[in-house]
């Protein structure tokens, strides 16, 4: 019925105005015809004027002529009888089978009418030539013509003689004149009757229009008449639909979870719902009929003010929201942050009231802050990130266009971590990190923008300094980490930092070649011996040529073909049940040419960087699958029923990938049901088109999905809904300090809602203690991942290679953790 009513309004307007509406078209055609036939008469009547008064000037020149034989007197003939000669060659082209209608506008231009009556003239002859007014005019016309030729005649004979004879006597001339003065005779009764007969001609049409409007306007009538009922009708149906509409509207508003005020014509309160009591610390009654501006403030910052809007509002503009929060402050001093939408109540057009929607947005401005900050910010040492960073240089990029500077930019890559954080651990390495960023700060700031890029990685952009300058501060920096003396549980380790610097004075210079151009500095530095600084400069082609690609494109490859990619794995605990080990993630080593094992964060972003994380993801899914397909075969225990492989960014958006994935399904045997590949949110968003054509893909066959490092960037909330995934695994840098960080806490248990509210299970990762496992599960949490519950372990194919399983088993069993 809802969407049968307003058509059927729709088809009743329609049948009730549609005769209205035709009477008035023609009713209108008529008006218009009678002003054009009308001023086709007046412009006839006009030309007859003309007509008239150069024939009779023409006479009165001949006569002059006839008498002294001037022959001005007779130019002056010549120049008026050509405006009633003209005419007559305009009306005998009308005449003529076919019409000549160039001929008739030159006849017509040539008697002197004007050029935009000439259209009306002609159309006004060819089709009513035949009305009785129109045509006892053109036969008078005509007959007035043949006087006008003879007079023509005479004047020529008159001429001819005069230059015969030369001066004739005065019986001549009063002959001449006689004649005249008969033509003039004769013509006159002629262009009095064409006069005439435009005259009734134009008399007789006006009481014909006059008619037809009078009897068009008596049939309005008569339709408004037998209409007014139906509208009366209707209207009386409206106003009762109407008002129930507003009871059902004033229950809705009551009950929804936004303050809802309406106002009048003038802006005062008519209505307020117990959300905008409660929001503008005022009740109905109190408000009712106040401005609102006595109400409340808002700010100006960036929008109009209460003022303002109220004026937009009541001049029927709407007011949309603004992208961030308003602060509002009540009668009572209270300030809060919120988003207003406005609408007027429009009738006719005109605005009879307003709405205002308020909506108190003080949780999700203090999320929104913590997460534009985050977005810039890297959370352990409150540096600027790595998408920061490379902001800025692009920025300063772009400046060099039309301001030129030199600038530097500086990779700085610690010697020593992986001893730190292999030995003591990753809080070690947290505070070694936060230790070296806080003694570089003091020296880079002032001069540039500081950030931590990942991992044990610092990135500099120094400004408006020398290429000497740029050298004396890195090697400022080198100093200063080495004096570092950083101690952790009764051990001592001295730094040290590997430091690789690009100039950057060029505005043709790229962010990738820079960033490239730094990278491949640094890596020089470590591979002269460490705890230096090497100045990338135009004349190292070569050296980064090799460098890139025989260090780590060659050492990828190489792997990939020697089969030296090892596989780990991390259980995953089901909190809610304290299972674990059915379900891991796989995680991907390299081991070097000594033996030993090299973290990921060593070759992954090279990897990244020269584009083989296809080819790398591709080895870790075929060998993944096959140790899968080999504990499978040999029942080993625990059985793995979900099994988490990281995709890289590059990797979802190889368009072959899929197809090999599906191969891999089949050589294998592999249920899809058993594999959840997991995407990071920047890799995601970033690609976000592919990313789902990928997953939609693979979903069709039973894989699930993952968003990684989910909550680390503020856009990944803005494109949840886009992303058809099965888990959220919450950022670790939440989860690592939820204990002691009441927003990071708040920030796991909003991760955690969000996914119940999109059907999506929740993986803590980084859980480092029991106490941060217990409050993972009393918030709700689905899955844990951590040193807590069990250390990355080879991904082998028989059980009892497993060396975390009895541990697990026991973690499993515990009753402090369930």
């Amino acid at each position: 019925m809802r969407e049968v009513a307003p058509r059927t309004t729709r088809l009743g307007l329609a049948s009730l105005a549609w005769p209205i509406v035709a009477v008035i078209v023609v009713q209108t055609l008529i008006a218009a015809l009678s002003i054009y036939t009308m001023s086709a008469v007046r412009a006839y009547v006009g030309g007859e004027s003309l007509w008239s008064k150069g024939y009779m000037e023409a006479i009165y020149q001949l006569h002059n002529f006839a008498e002294t034989g001037d022959a001005a007197h007779f130019a002056a003939f010549e120049r008026e009888i050509a405006v009633p000669l003209a005419d007559r060659s305009g009306r005998i082209a009308l005449q003529s089978t076919p019409i000549d209608l160039d001929a008739a506008k030159d006849g017509f231009l040539g008697g002197g009418n004007h050029p935009d009556d000439i259209a009306q003239q002609i159309w006004l002859f060819r089709y009513f030539q035949d009305v009785v007014y129109l045509r006892e005019a053109i036969e008078h016309w005509t007959a007035a013509d043949r006087m006008i030729v003879a007079l023509a005649d005479m004047a020529r004979s008159i001429r001819l003689e005069r230059a015969l004879i030369g001066n004739p006597d005065a019986a001549r001339i009063a002959e001449w004149q006689g004649r005249i003065d008969g033509l003039k005779a004769e013509v006159r009764p002629l262009t009095d009757a064409f006069a005439a007969s435009l005259g009734r001609g134009s008399r007789a049409i006006t009481w014909l229009l006059f008619a037809a409007n009078l009897a068009t306007a008596t049939i309005l009538v008569l339709l408004g008449v037998m209409r007014l009922r139906s509208l009366l009708n209707q209207r009386a149906a409206v106003v009762r639909a109407l008002r129930a509409e507003r009871e059902r509207a004033q229950v809705t508003l009551s009950s929804i979870g936004q303050a809802v005020v309406s106002t009048d014509a003038e802006g005062r309160v008519n209505y307020m719902n117990r959300v905008a009591e409660r929001l503008l610390g005022v009740s109905m009654r109190e408000a009712g009929q106040a401005k609102l501006s006595h109400l409340f403030e808002v700010g100006n910052e960036g929008g109009p003010n209460i003022e303002q809007i109220m004026a937009r509002l009541l001049n029927a503009e709407p007011v949309a929201s603004t992208p961030s929060p308003r602060m509002l402050t009540r009668r009572d001093g209270a300030a809060m942050p919120v988003s207003i939408v406005g609408s007027p109540l429009l009738s006719d057009g005109r605005a009879t009231g307003s709405v205002i929607v308020l909506n108190d947005m003080t949780r999700e401005k203090e999320f929104i802050d913590r997460l534009s900050w985050q977005a810039t910010h890297d959370a352990l040492t409150s540096l600027a990130n790595r998408r920061a960073f490379e902001a800025a240089i692009s920025a300063r990029i772009a400046q060099l266009g039309s301001q030129p500077s030199s600038n530097a930019v500086m990779f700085i890559d610690l010697d020593q971590f992986k001893i730190v954080n292999d030995t003591c651990g990753h809080a070690a390495g947290d505070a070694l990190l936060r230790l070296v960023a806080g003694s570089l700060r003091p020296i880079c700031e002032p001069v540039g923008t500081l950030a931590r890029l990942g991992g044990d990685e610092f990135g500099f952009l120094l400004g408006d300094a020398s290429p000497a300058a740029a050298a004396g501060i890195a090697e400022t920096i080198r100093r200063t980490v080495e004096q570092l003396d950083f101690h952790w549980n009764d051990r001592m380790f001295r730094m040290t930092a590997s430091i690789g610097v690009v100039e950057l004075s060029s505005a043709m210079a790229t962010l990738e070649d820079t960033l490239r151009g730094a990278d491949v500095a640094c890596y020089v530095a470590k591979d002269k011996g460490r705890n230096r600084v090497h100045i990338h400069r135009t004349g190292d082609g070569e050296l980064q040529e090799r460098v890139g690609e025989m260090a780590w494109v060659e050492r990828i490859h190489r792997a990939i073909a020697e089969d030296r990619f090892v596989l780990f794995f991390q259980p995953i605990m089901a909190l809610q049940t304290g299972a674990a080990g059915q379900h891991v993630e796989i995680l991907l080593r390299l081991s070097g040419d000594d033996g030993a094992l090299v973290p990921p964060g060593a070759f992954i972003g090279p990897a990244e960087r020269y584009g083989l994380m296809p080819l790398v993801d591709r080895w870790v899914v075929g060998a993944t699958f096959r140790v899968l397909a080999a504990r499978e075969a040999a029942k080993s225990r625990p059985l793995i029923t979900t099994c988490a492989i990281n995709l890289s960014g590059q990797t979802v958006a190889d368009a072959g990938f899929a197809d090999f994935v599906r191969r891999q399904f089949e050589l294998h045997g592999i249920s899809p049901r058993r594999i959840c590949f997991e995407i990071t949110e920047t890799s995601a968003i970033e690609r976000l088109d592919l990313a789902r054509a990928f997953i939609d893909e693979m979903r069709e066959i039973g894989c699930r999905f993952s968003l990684d490092d989910f909550g680390a960037g503020m856009s990944s909330f803005n494109y949840l809904k886009s992303l058809p995934v099965d888990y959220l695994k919450i950022d670790g840098s939440f989860v690592r300090d939820m204990l002691h960080d009441e927003f990071d806490r708040a920030t796991v248990e909003m991760i955690h809602r969000l996914g119940k509210l999109t059907g999506k299970q929740t993986v803590a990762e980084i859980v480092e203690d029991e106490a941060t496992l217990f409050a993972l599960r009393e918030i709700g949490v689905d899955f844990a991942q951590g040193y807590v519950i069990a250390a990355p372990a080879p991904f082998l194919v028989a059980a009892e290679d497993d060396e975390d399983a009895p541990r697990l088993k026991r973690r499993a069993g515990n009753p402090r953790l369930n």
